[in-house]
């Protein structure tokens, strides 16, 4: 595995980890993490493919976006990033809130992306769900960090958990906390801001999440599933919101199906994206 960076058109650095040749496979993971996050995916997939795993702006070496950065910005991070580092069109997958940027890529740039894969992703929270997210925005921006909460959340006490719990809460404590804040902030605001466009998302859609994940819930990832022309949902039976580290070998597999599905018509669709 290999650690890269490269310098975007507004001299901003980003960090990431490539591993593999072949078709390419990006990977986006969600707020607080960091690219090796992916560890299981990464080590599965760069046997077949060219995994490149990123770090979030703000989060690993990848500089921040500035304070007040919206959802749309992060996306508009990730359209420059997959411009530099393929010629051609992606598999693009995220985690969280990599799921949103990776939807938001998805939707408005169909010419980038191959297939997508949504991770644990969240989808029109309820009000009362969304305050409380904003609530831990405001709260990260006024410097309180807590890392006890969120880990109760994501992990059981099985032994697998265990250990990528451990891992996770190494990541959290080694955060900018002005970049973690930033990127929670437009995470926490985000749910709603490409909800609806799932039905212009056209390639292979795979929307998967865990029983027990309260917050990126089944229930999401069916109805993202639903109003996606080519989307399918998967749940991974009794695991929650980390369902990548907890549960490789499914999650590897859902994946590795879903890389396998036939793409159509991508030159027609990157055609028809340059004369809009």
């Amino acid at each position: 595995m290999t650690s890269k960076t490269l310098r975007l058109s507004n001299n901003s650095q980003v960090h990431y980890l490539e591993h593999g040749q072949g078709e390419v496979l990006v990977l986006i993971h969600g707020v607080g993490m960091q690219a090796a996050a992916w560890y299981p995916q990464i080590e599965y997939f760069s046997k077949n493919y060219r995994v490149i795993s990123v770090d979030m702006p703000g989060h690993g070496e990848s500089d921040a976006l500035l304070e007040g950065a919206s959802l749309q910005d992060f996306v508009q991070w990730a359209i420059h990033v997959i411009e530099h580092l393929s010629s051609e069109p992606v598999n693009l997958a995220g985690h969280s809130m990599g799921s949103l940027i990776a939807t938001g890529v998805a939707a408005t740039r169909p010419d980038l992306v191959k297939r997508v894969a949504v991770l644990n992703g969240v989808y029109k929270r309820t009000e009362q769900a969304r305050q409380a997210v904003i609530d831990r925005a405001e709260q990260l921006k006024d410097g309180e960090l807590d890392i006890e909460t969120p880990l109760q959340r994501w992990f059981g006490t099985s032994e697998i958990e265990r250990l990528a719990c451990d891992r996770v809460k190494k990541w959290l404590q080694q955060i900018n906390l002005r970049g973690y804040a930033t990127a929670y902030s437009a995470f926490a605001r985000g749910d709603n801001v490409y909800a609806d466009l799932w039905e212009q998302v056209q390639c292979p859609a795979l929307i998967l999440t865990g029983e027990d994940d309260l917050n990126s819930t089944a229930a999401m990832s069916i109805e993202m599933a639903k109003h996606a022309p080519l989307g399918v949902a998967v749940i991974i039976d009794q695991h929650r919101h980390m369902v990548n580290l907890t549960a490789p070998e499914q999650v590897n597999q859902a994946m590795e199906d879903w890389l396998k599905t036939p793409v159509l018509n991508i030159s027609q669709k990157i055609r028809e994206y340059s004369h809009e």
